[in-house]
């Protein structure tokens, strides 16, 4: 499975309009953390199918968007729901503590 892609014309629909929370992974081609954390990040999309969407956005490509988040450091990733950023974090991480930040920040939409 591979992650879906947003551009900064394709952002508003497919991040900030999503009724599920939708974690965005800024990322880099010359970035090594980037490559590192993309197969678990894949992963977490398919264990998590159907209550969180994983977007990729490659911010050299799309310089307005990361702006627009104030992202300076790659990978960075920002987790939206309904329409805002409720958590971001910056660099790589291991998938057990990926998956536990994801669920604190998640956690006020499940109670």
């Amino acid at each position: 499975m591979s992650l879906s892609v947003v551009t900064d014309e394709t952002f508003q629909e497919l991040v900030l309009d999503q009724d599920t929370p939708v974690l965005v992974d800024f990322w880099a081609q010359w970035c090594p953390p980037c490559h590192m954390i993309a197969p678990v990040l894949e992963q977490i999309a398919e264990e998590r199918a159907g209550s969180l969407l994983i977007r990729k956005l490659n911010s050299d490509e799309n310089p307005l968007t990361a702006r627009n988040y104030q992202v300076m450091s790659l990978p960075t990733l920002i987790l939206f729901r309904d329409g805002s950023p409720v958590w971001t974090t910056v660099g790589a991480r291991p998938k057990a503590k990926l998956l536990a930040d994801l669920d604190a920040a998640l956690q006020p939409a499940l109670s």
